[in-house]
């Protein structure tokens, strides 16, 4: 990048990867901590507090996690798992639908409801819990801003770093920060998906004939009781009069924000649970490819020659070949073995999309890489004989990094994408585990009909995510590298290209 050589011409770059001094020869942050202790505990008391209140829930994602690792293990019983998972529930949440509950019942034609909230109507007891979530979530967030802000003026050595104009340039990028915005938005709607959905994943998807529902009954007049699983085929949306829509009640009192699949499910639980998916497979998938192409980025750069020809080779032949037709043949190829059972496909996708994107990557990391490799600091430490695995590890990894992290914030819309179309074409995550590329498909037939939501919604999400992504990695590209606008629009391509 443009401005890049001015700041590394002066020595090597710093921890945070983007020019700037080198704090590893001063006193270690624990040190410094220690001798000026209130901040930091002060701080660390209200992150602490934040935890407490949603304990459980995490203790819930984190054994969630555990069990996907798990069901492959030899001696793992569904015994150990369950109570595993009975063990995570007897922590308390706060922002839990057990805490807010909004599935409910009328005791009469005009109510009042029983079962819900603090005797709201479901709608609004919903909404209540959605909005407190994500009220706790941008208090994080602001939390971790102002620890930052505390690190800034009582533990950072310098006064400046490039890190802060870098901040600074961020926060007058507008794009990027309507791109950060909706990603953040996503991430907390794939983390919270239990709490923010309407119903369970368990009583709306997986066993919807093991649970029961009360609802008033307009013929009898009475509260009857009816297993979710009829209830949903009473539900459903094909079309025509036989159709809930987004933001409506079915006849059993059970309110759903985007309306009900063709099978009658909640098609916001769906999409809630299925962000999850697309989240995990996206970014496994960019944690694979980045690694990959960092190390072939600093290689070649490093080794050059017959290295660098052999890697260029390999890429040139993995991009020549048709993204979506070699995925479509792995997929098909292992198909019925463990790895395609793994998480549902998951696991699959996520090697297969690591395995097809590094090239991408690579190229748009290499010419910093090669940039570094040719900066007096890296003959000096050769002259010195540190060793090449040394050198690049301290001397070019923090250099090229953060590039590294803009070009996957740029490809893993591309991942998304690639998920859904796999998933519409009945390749990817298979039923009934929900994933958006799935509701886009069972739609199809009924996008001129009364039930056009079903494809429509999942659609707009899908374009409104992979655009965020590309908005928020163009303003950390722009943060960074002021005079890249433009300049770097073909690594933006390559990183970009490749999406399904």
């Amino acid at each position: 990048m443009s401005d890049q050589s001015d700041v590394t011409d002066a020595g090597p770059v710093g921890s945070d990867g983007i020019g700037g001094p080198d704090e590893s020869d001063e006193e270690p942050l624990w040190a410094r901590v220690a001798a000026s202790p209130l901040p930091a505990l002060a701080w660390f008391a209200g992150a602490l507090l934040l935890v407490s209140v949603e304990f459980g829930a995490l203790l819930r994602l984190l054994v969630a996690l555990g069990e996907v690792v798990l069901r492959v293990l030899p001696g793992v019983t569904q015994e150990a798992l369950s109570g595993a998972e009975s063990f995570a529930r007897s922590f308390p949440t706060l922002l839990s639908r057990d805490v807010i509950p909004n599935e409910g019942w009328k005791v009469g034609p005009d109510g009042p409801w029983r079962g819900t909230f603090m005797g709201m109507e479901p709608k609004y007891a919903w909404l209540t819990r959605v909005v407190l979530v994500y009220a706790y979530s941008f208090v994080w967030l602001g939390w971790l801003a102002a620890g930052y802000g505390v690190y800034r003026r009582f533990y950072r050595y310098a006064d400046w770093t490039p890190r802060d104009d870098v901040v600074g340039r961020l926060r007058g990028h507008y794009w990027g920060q309507f791109g950060f915005l909706v990603v953040f938005m996503f991430l907390v709607l794939a983390t919270f998906a239990p709490a923010l959905g309407p119903t369970t994943l368990d009583q709306n998807i997986y066993n919807p004939y093991d649970h029961e529902i009360r609802y008033f009954d307009q013929e009898t007049e009475q509260v009857e009781t009816i297993v979710v699983g009829l209830a949903n085929i009473q539900s459903s949306s094909k079309g025509g009069s036989q159709n809930v829509g987004p933001w409506t009640y079915d006849d059993f009192g059970r309110f759903h924000p985007f309306g009900t699949l063709v099978s009658g499910k909640d098609l916001f639980t769906f999409m809630a649970e299925g962000a999850r998916i697309s989240l995990a497979i996206g970014v496994g998938a960019m944690v694979m490819a980045a690694f990959l192409g960092m190390l072939m980025a600093m290689v070649t750069a490093y080794y050059k020659g017959l290295v660098d020809l052999l890697v260029v080779l390999t890429s040139d032949s993995v991009q020549a070949l048709p993204l979506l037709m070699v995925l479509i043949l792995v997929v098909t190829v292992f198909q019925g073995t463990w790895l395609s059972e793994f998480y549902d496909g998951a696991l699959l996708l996520t090697l297969v999309l690591g395995t097809v994107y590094w090239p991408y990557l690579w190229r748009a990391v290499r010419g910093p890489a090669l940039q570094v490799a040719e900066q007096e600091w890296v003959d000096a430490a050769q002259s010195y004989g540190q060793t090449p695995t040394a050198i690049m590890r301290k001397h070019m990894l923090p250099y090229i990094v953060g590039y590294m992290m803009i070009y996957a914030s740029l490809s893993l819309g591309g991942v998304i994408i690639a998920v859904a179309g796999l998933t519409f074409l009945s390749l990817g995550i298979t039923p009934p585990t929900p994933e958006w590329g799935r509701a886009i498909d069972i739609g199809q037939p009924y996008v001129a009909t009364s039930s056009w939501h079903i494809s429509l919604i999942p659609g707009i999400l899908i374009t409104l995510v992979v655009t965020a992504f590309n908005a928020f990695g163009d303003g950390v590209r722009d943060a960074i590298d002021p005079q890249s606008e433009g300049v770097g629009a073909d690594a933006e391509a390559t990183a970009g290209g490749g999406g399904a």
